[in-house]
Formats: C-alpha cells, structure tokens, sequence
C-alpha cells in the first residue's frame, strides 16, 4: 500500500491550516470591528467558499491559476513556478474552502468574549498589541483550537477542488479523496476501501478532539 496519498494529504492540511489559521484570525478580528452594514457585506464574501460547490471553487482557482490565465502564466512565464497540476496547488484549493470554518468559528469566539476585559486592560495602559495576544487569544482560545481543527479536517478532505487544480498524478499530487475515487472508478474496490478506513479513522480523531475541547469550553 502506497502511503504517498496519506502523506501528501498530511502535509497540503498541515501547511493550509498553518495559512488558515493566521488568515482566518486576522480576517475575523478586523472584520468584527466594522460598520454593521459593510460587516455583513464582507462577512458573506468571505464565508462564500463555505456554500459554493467544491468544484466551483476549482473552477475559479483554474481561470486564475492555470497556465494560460493572469495569475498563473504570470508566475510561469516570471518565476518558471506552475501553479497548477502540482501537490502545492492542492494547498491553495485548501486554503479556500477550509478558511470560512476557521474565520467564523474564530470571529464566534471573539463576539462572545467580555467586552470588559478589553476595557479594563485599556484603562491600565496595556497597547492594543499586548491585549490582543496576552489576552483576547487566550480567552477565546478554545474557540479558535476547535476553527483550527475543522480547517485541518476539511483540508485532509477535500476533494472537488482538489481534483481540478491539482488532479490525480499517484506519487505526485494524489491524495486520499482523489485516491479513493481513481481506485473505485479503475475497479480497485479493496484498496480504495482501505483509504476509505483511514479516512474514517482520522475523521473519528479530529471529532474526538473537537468533542473534548468543547467538554473543555463548557
């Protein structure tokens, strides 16, 4: 059994929910301080990715990202750097599906949080700087644990935009979701169960550990 797809798809979740993570909290603090109105506007452009198709998501990342499109021939024809059809295009398909589940569950954590503690370290002369890592994070960093864990989840998932910007090359870009369904579409049917058990028992995991930090938050 190969275990490059298991690999592969540890390290495109990891290096994406590493992204996600500081992405999705900065997005989440700036945007919760924002006028009601342009709040609401940013909050949905941001929380789209969450609602569209996966494959959606793929196709928009190849008219930007592909060979013969703006971003994507820019970076080859300039830095020799294929953007698509590669591992590392996998993790850009990562980043944007899983970062709506790290942004609202951060964004969540920080509405919910006192408001009084961030008044109370002002009145001391604490800079905004000092509060925000001594004091927010840690306050609400069971909310943002369980973000970075749905992130991680959903990137070692990911299938639909996965398979259109990266596709399905075995000891190159393959991945768990991309393995399984290329060994059931060739008749492979025992080894694409296999994956499937493994899919399941890291899922089983990330809920376990999802279910203890909210025993935790409770």
């Amino acid at each position: 059994m190969d275990l490059y797809p298991l690999l592969n798809s540890i390290r495109v979740a990891l290096i994406s929910s590493f992204i996600v993570f500081l992405t999705g909290i900065a997005a989440a603090w700036y945007v919760a301080k924002l006028p009601a109105l342009l709040r609401g506007f940013v909050d949905v452009i941001l929380t789209l990715p969450l609602v569209l198709p996966p494959t959606v998501t793929g196709y928009f990342l190849l008219r930007l990202l592909g060979p013969k499109r703006i971003i994507g021939s820019f970076m080859l024809e300039n830095f020799a750097v294929k953007l698509s059809m590669m591992w590392y295009s996998a993790v850009f398909a990562s980043v944007i599906v899983a970062f709506p589940l790290m942004y609202r569950t951060a964004r969540g954590a920080f509405e919910s949080l006192d408001k009084n503690l961030i008044y109370s370290a002002r009145t001391l002369g604490l800079s905004d700087t000092f509060i925000f890592w001594k004091i927010i994070l840690p306050c609400c960093k069971n909310g943002i644990m369980a973000g970075s864990v749905l992130s991680f989840a959903r990137s070692l998932g990911e299938y639909g935009a996965t398979s259109m910007i990266s596709g399905y090359t075995p000891g190159k870009t393959a991945t768990i979701s991309t393995t399984v369904y290329q060994l059931w579409r060739t008749g492979n049917d025992e080894l694409a169960f296999k994956w499937v058990l493994v899919n399941i028992a890291i899922s089983f995991a990330v809920l376990m550990i999802i279910n203890f930090l909210e025993r935790r938050k409770s």
